[in-house]
């Protein structure tokens, strides 16, 4: 390349050779940095590269190329999207709806923690756009993720790498040596604007919020696609991190980031009390429609990252952090109809279609009514101007409709008796735990339904189940009705290609949304669920009242699959000592168990089950990775303890690999008591179960 002189006093000649060498300087660096994420020069170099080569076009337009690199970013377009794990899972939030709900969540923090006052707390805006993680290493980003299922995302490293407000090095002198920065991918109202401006125009999709713009320009397989979208990002949360230098508060280290060049929203404060809290929260919401991005509410974190660290996680969020939402936002629009919903375990649940209206910048077009109850309590009709709520992703309902515009023809809605499949079975109302009838109505031919077959079709290749890429509703059904390759059962999707592949190529290949590759592709995906996860395996079978928690909580307690077999079918024929063993798994009770029992109670499904693990692999459940003292062991705490919370203590042990019950028998290892401890204290002695105080609990696991 020549040297640069000042772009004025370059001859057509020399900006010719100029325009050429800086050309082939960016594509090279382009492939460098975008498809082998080894570049050879700063950011700051490939930048002022690129801004000379601009400034060339500008005075000598003659010699700008079709295929100039101004007008490429980033790399060519990938093949599909791989997976990426999180090293530390990303969980979700608990929500808050109220004052009262927010002071509740203040409590149970200091309940916990047994503190007299409370800890302080940041608060700053939960932005409305798309959750990321970006992984440092020596400061440099080697990937980037969507937040996915909580376990593991999709990398979308190339297309982050576009986006302005994400570095792709660390800036400052003390760099960590793993650092996995979390945060919002969003787009800004103005931006918004006029994206579906220019989308319109070229006559592309137009977006119907700037999530959903967010979310789809961040998963394009062409990074082009993406850094042609002005999306930013605010950091505010972390993953893994290896850090000699890691700050002790959750203020601390996001005001880090903006050391290290990121954004960081600048609402955040910090809160003493709950009174604080609300205060941050009035002056958000007042300022909302200032902010210039959306927002759905504010996030409330203790501060201190060794309490966030005794507190710990609860299912899939945490208990030192929540999320209070903004008050539903409401609209009117006509109920066109009422359709009723077959779900998975029968029930029958009226679904309000309405002419679709923007509710919170969503456009909506159903909205849930619950029940049969809930519809005559309402006296919605079809024709009535309904008013509808949405608060934030929770489904949008019906909260009643305007008398003055209803019709004098209108009529009541008549609550379906039967199903309306082909067996046309009563419909039946149960008896719930408290002894009242449910208001919730089921089918009674329950698994030879064919509307409750389907939907446990979809329920078994869903995300968090066997997660069976190719499989989606359509697709399901189109088989589920299939004369010659019907899937009925899950085990018949794991014989599909044995029976016939030639068949099902040709019956698909002409398909909307089939092709002779996305056969292919879903027979690929079909084989790599052939070993599947205990939990996974557990919660795809559909058991009612077993959902994913209370799978995960099984299959560590079970181990692996013949163990649980074993213990579900000797329940289903009512041996009285496996169902006080199964009683004893903590957060497992009545409820769950009759439902295990019903389940493998029922010829259907024992011969599903079994031809279904006839074609896999079931992998043992994980096994702890502590090797402390109380490793695999259970225990159970009774008593009043004083250095210790309940839930801390329960938190403790299963952080150390032990499982925690809530009856002794003669599988307890240990029982900790404190003062107050009774009847648990007369079984132990009888067992011949070891007991230790609270004081000897804590040297055993310091």
């Amino acid at each position: 390349m020549s040297k640069l002189s000042p772009i004025s006093s370059l001859t057509p000649l020399e900006a010719r050779a100029d325009y050429g060498a800086l050309s082939d300087a960016i594509l090279d660096h382009d492939k460098r940095y975008h498809g082998d994420d080894a570049p050879i020069i700063s950011d700051a170099e490939y930048d002022a590269l690129r801004q000379r080569l601009n400034a060339i076009e500008v005075a000598f337009p003659e010699l700008k190329l079709a295929q100039s690199p101004s007008e490429k970013v980033g790399a060519k377009p990938s093949s599909r999207f791989a997976k990426v794990a999180h090293v530390v899972p990303m969980l979700s939030l608990d929500n808050c709806f109220s004052d009262v709900d927010v002071a509740d969540f203040v409590g149970r923090v200091c309940r916990f923690l047994n503190l007299v006052n409370a800890p302080a707390f940041t608060a700053e805006p939960k932005i409305d756009g798309l959750s990321c993680s970006l992984r440092y290493e020596k400061g440099i980003l080697t990937t980037a993720a969507t937040r996915g299922d909580g376990a593991e995302g999709e990398d979308v490293t190339a297309n982050v790498k576009t986006i302005a407000d994400i570095p792709h090095h660390l800036s400052g002198s003390i760099i960590p040596d793993v650092l996995e920065v979390r945060g919002e991918i969003y787009l800004t109202h103005a931006d918004f604007q006029a994206l579906n401006a220019q989308q319109e125009k070229t006559g592309d999709k137009i977006f119907a919020n700037p999530r959903n713009a967010a979310a789809g320009s961040l998963r394009q397989i062409d990074s082009t696609v993406t850094a042609k979208r002005p999306l930013r990002f605010f950091a505010y949360a972390w993953g893994e991190v290896i850090w000699d230098s890691q700050p002790v508060t959750q203020l601390e280290m996001v005001q880090s980031f903006a050391g290290f060049g990121f954004q960081i929203n600048p609402r955040m404060k910090l809160c003493n009390s709950t009174q604080d809290m609300l205060l941050v929260y009035r002056g958000i919401e007042t300022d909302r429609a200032n902010l210039g991005y959306d927002i759905d509410g504010v996030v409330y974190k203790v501060n201190d990252l060794a309490l966030q660290a005794r507190l710990g996680f609860v299912s899939r969020a945490p208990r030192w952090a929540t999320a209070h939402k903004f008050p539903a936002e409401q609209a009117t629009t006509l109920l066109e109809g009422i359709e009723i919903q077959v779900g998975r375990t029968g029930a029958h649940t009226p679904v309000a279609k309405l002419k679709p209206v923007t509710v919170g910048g969503v456009v909506v077009s159903n909205a849930t009514l619950h029940n049969a109850e809930e519809i005559a309590r309402l006296d919605v009709r079809v024709g009535d101007t309904v008013i509808v709520q949405r608060a934030g992703d929770v489904i949008p309902q019906v909260l009643g409709f305007i008398p003055e515009k209803r019709s004098v023809q209108s009529e009541a809605f008549a609550f379906p008796t039967h199903c309306s499949c082909a067996l046309q079975t009563a419909l039946v109302q149960e008896e719930i735990a408290s002894g009242e009838t449910s208001a919730v109505r089921r089918c009674s031919g329950e698994f030879a339904c064919p509307f409750q077959q389907v939907e446990h079709l979809k329920h078994f290749v869903s995300r968090r189940a066997f997660d069976i890429d190719g499989l989606g509703d359509k697709q399901i059904e189109f088989f589920f009705s299939d004369p010659d390759l019907p899937v009925k059962t899950p085990a018949d999707i794991f014989t599909l290609k044995a029976r016939d592949e030639a068949e099902l190529i040709k019956k698909l290949k002409n398909k909307e949304g089939f092709g002779e590759l996305s056969v292919k592709n879903l027979f690929d995906s079909i084989e790599s669920r052939r070993s599947i996860e205990l939990e996974r395996f557990i919660f795809g079978l559909g058991i009612r009242h077993v959902g994913e928690t209370t799978a995960k909580i099984m299959a560590r307690a079970y181990g692996n699959w013949v163990n649980f077999e074993a213990a579900a079918l000797k329940v289903a024929a009512g041996d009285a000592e496996v169902r006080a063993e199964m009683d004893a798994i903590d957060q497992v009770g009545d409820t769950v168990i009759d439902a295990v029992a019903r389940y493998f109670n029922e010829p259907h499904n024992r011969n599903a089950v079994d031809r279904l693990a006839a074609q896999l692999r079931i992998l043992d459940a994980e096994k702890p990775t502590s090797h402390s003292a109380v490793s695999g062991k259970t225990i159970v705490f009774t008593g009043s303890l004083e250095k210790l919370t309940r839930d801390e203590a329960k938190a403790m042990a299963e952080r150390l690999g032990a499982k925690v019950s809530g009856s002794v028998s003669k599988k307890t290892d240990l029982v900790v008591a404190g003062p107050g401890a009774g009847s648990k204290l007369t079984t132990a002695a009888a067992l011949g179960v070891s007991v230790i105080s609270e004081d000897e609990w804590l040297a055993l696991v310091s």
